[in-house]
């Protein structure tokens, strides 16, 4: 679920294999918002179409504008997808939409993207007035131990260079400047907060080359990639210390 286009691709097949925890945490994510069945809905930041997918089973008479910045991802979704859902290809925070959309969700994205006050100001503009914004992504605190494993493997000879003044590619936010920047958007009836919830992927490797270290492996070459993965997951274990911000608002 790639943020901004021309930084990051993802391995589309490989994420739709191992993406269950983000799909259960869309499950949780969706109860919350709440719809009649009929609306345009924004899903910011769709991946390959899989929590796409739970969104349109509850608009019957509905329609989805899915959007993401990663090919792959945007092919995957074309190709998954019926003729309900519009799938564009945009960063989240250039998107310009021709119609207003009644209600906007995202899961698992808002962490990719640097500038939160431009994201939320963007967003605020494709929503009608009182359109409801439901998000859950990465919050303070999200993977912390992971990321220090991560930053401790790369200080190694053999991988260090590569990672010199490198701080990595995540804006893991707090909740209460979360707060403050959606009401400078212009969102009011604001909740945000974190959620601890840990993680045990059915394919710890796998998911940790795709989603974790997916922007740390294309700065190696090729011939230190595997190393890199192997030593890390080793390192980290079967289970990873996710902490999700949640995000509930509207738009004023």
């Amino acid at each position: 679920m790639s943020a901004r286009a021309g930084e990051r691709d993802w391995d589309a097949s490989s994420y739709e294999r191992v993406s269950d925890p983000q799909v259960e945490w869309a499950r949780v994510v969706l109860d919350r918002l709440p719809l009649e069945g009929h609306e345009t809905v924004l899903d910011a930041g769709c991946g390959g179409g899989r929590v796409t997918q739970l969104l349109l089973d509850r608009l019957p008479n509905g329609r989805v504008v899915a959007v993401d910045s990663a090919a792959s991802m945007v092919e995957t979704a074309r190709a998954s997808l019926g003729d309900r859902v519009t799938v564009i290809r945009s960063d989240l925070v250039d998107l310009e939409l021709g119609e207003p959309v009644d209600a906007a969700f995202s899961n698992a994205v808002f962490h990719w993207i640097p500038d939160h006050d431009r994201l939320f100001s963007t967003l605020h503009a494709a929503m009608r007035p009182g359109a409801r914004l439901v998000a859950q992504c990465g919050g303070e605190g999200n993977v912390a131990r992971f990321i220090a494993i991560a930053k401790e493997v790369g200080r190694d000879p053999r991988f260090s260079e590569h990672f010199d003044g490198w701080r990595g590619p995540w804006n893991f936010a707090g909740p209460d400047e979360t707060a403050v920047r959606l009401q400078r958007a212009g969102f009011d009836e604001i909740a945000t907060w974190l959620e601890s919830w840990p993680v045990r992927p059915a394919e710890p490797r796998e998911f940790m080359r795709t989603v974790c270290l997916g922007d740390h492996l294309p700065r190696l070459p090729p011939e230190l990639q595997d190393a890199f993965t192997d030593i890390v997951a080793e390192r980290v274990g079967p289970e990873l210390d996710y902490v999700r911000l949640n995000i509930d608002a509207r738009r004023a």
